[in-house]
Parts: C-alpha cells; sequence; structure tokens
C-alpha cells in the first residue's frame, strides 16, 4: 500500500492514496492551520473506525443478520503531554435491524476487535481499546449490551 502526502503551505496536507483518492489535512489554528481540513489523529480515528465498522457490517451480512444501519461513534482521549498520543479508545457501535440477534452482534463486535480489524489490533498495543454497542429497530432502542472490553 502507498500513499502520498502533499505539502499546501502552512500546515496544510492533501492526501492521496493509491487508488485515486484524496483529503484534505490541516492543523489547529493555534498551530498555524486554516482548518480547511481534518486534523491527522482525527483521520486515524476515522480510518480505525472504518475499520471496524466494514467488519461488524460483514460478519452481520454473512450471519443474515437483518442489519439496516451501523455507526461507530468513537470517544478518544489523548496524553496531555508531548508527544499526544491515544492512551484510551472507545468504540460504541449503534446496529439497527429489525430482529437482530444480540449474540451475532456481540459475536461481531468481538471478531471484529480480537481477529479483523487491522488498525483497532494495531493500535490495541499501545492503546487501551474498549468496545460496547446497542440494537435499534429503526429509531426504538431494544438492546444495550457491553461487549468484551479489548485491551
Amino acid at each position: 500500500m502507498k500513499v502520498r502526502i502533499k505539502w499546501i503551505d502552512g500546515v496544510s496536507f492533501v492526501g492521496e492514496s493509491e487508488t485515486g483518492h484524496a483529503v484534505v489535512l490541516d492543523g489547529a489554528p493555534e498551530n498555524g492551520g486554516r482548518n480547511i481540513g481534518m486534523r491527522p489523529m482525527e483521520m486515524l480515528l476515522i480510518g480505525m473506525g472504518a475499520c471496524t465498522s466494514f467488519d461488524v457490517v460483514a460478519i452481520l451480512k454473512k450471519a443474515r443478520q437483518p442489519i439496516v444501519d451501523c455507526v461507530a461513534e468513537i470517544d478518544a482521549t489523548r496524553a496531555d503531554n508531548i508527544p499526544k498520543v491515544f492512551i484510551k479508545i472507545h468504540v460504541h457501535f449503534v446496529i439497527t435491524g429489525d430482529n437482530l440477534n444480540v449474540t451475532q452482534v456481540e459475536r461481531a463486535v468481538k471478531l471484529s476487535a480480537e481477529k479483523y480489524c487491522s488498525a483497532s489490533i494495531m493500535l490495541a498495543k499501545s492503546v487501551e481499546i474498549t468496545h460496547d454497542f446497542e440494537i435499534k429497530t429503526g429509531e426504538i432502542e431494544i438492546s444495550e449490551t457491553k461487549a468484551p472490553e479489548h485491551a
């Protein structure tokens, strides 16, 4: 896998993937940024969230679960001192579908965290990562269960 990061000016960059996609990244205004793109650490969390969401959806579809939506809400805590690495990351999945099996959802979240999500597994070597989920039918919550923690 190859990517290319091109400096625009100040602390603004364009990241380009070998698949032909591009994204603007920028620093905070107090660091010379113009707020024209995501911060690099935000992008890291988004990448991890997309990776684990991809797995959860694929596992649930393979298990023939009637999933219609999957949202990963991620809350991360960074160290106070430089380097301001992530020290805790919590992933809360909101899975929507009629008659979803709680055991299958829990299994999907656990398999992603422990076996399939390259980004989560890589980050978990230095960051405390936890996961939980809730299941909704339309807009009505039917279950909330904490998945096993992954550290």
